[in-house]
């Protein structure tokens, strides 16, 4: 019965583990789609200042052209994350169905020795009735 306590216990730490993980990326994500915002932001307003907006011509502000770049690359990296969330959901998902297999496995194994504890008690009683009225 120990060691079914202790892979509880297991489960338990697995299913806090992919808990976290999920909260870490979904606040990367989160993290992520600010920091695009504000070079949105900046982009746009370095772009005002130029009076140049088509990135194709030869005076488009560097600035503007290096954000973009980043901007690009964090909604790259934030598309990455989505698809390591899903992952992630399905992997927390699974590990709550392991602690709930064995919490379930333990009441199981519980129940069972308390119907053969009853039943020992009973059997016991019977016995002393039998040999009182002996």
């Amino acid at each position: 019965m120990k060691s079914r306590d202790t892979l509880i216990r297991l489960k338990r730490f697995h299913v806090e583990e992919r808990r976290r993980r999920l909260a870490q990326i979904e606040a990367m994500i989160g993290e992520f789609a600010r920091m695009a915002s504000d070079l949105d932001r900046e982009i746009a307003l370095e772009e005002q200042r130029a009076g140049i907006s088509d990135t194709s011509h030869f005076a488009y502000p560097t600035y503007a052209r290096a954000a973009r770049t980043r901007r690009d690359n964090l909604l790259r990296s934030s598309g990455e994350l989505r698809d390591q969330l899903e992952e992630a959901k399905t992997h927390f998902d699974d590990a709550i169905a392991d602690l709930a297999k064995m919490t379930s496995l333990e009441g199981r194994e519980k129940a069972i020795e308390r119907s053969h504890e009853t039943a020992e008690l009973g059997a016991i009683g019977d016995f002393d009735l039998r040999a009182a009225r002996a």
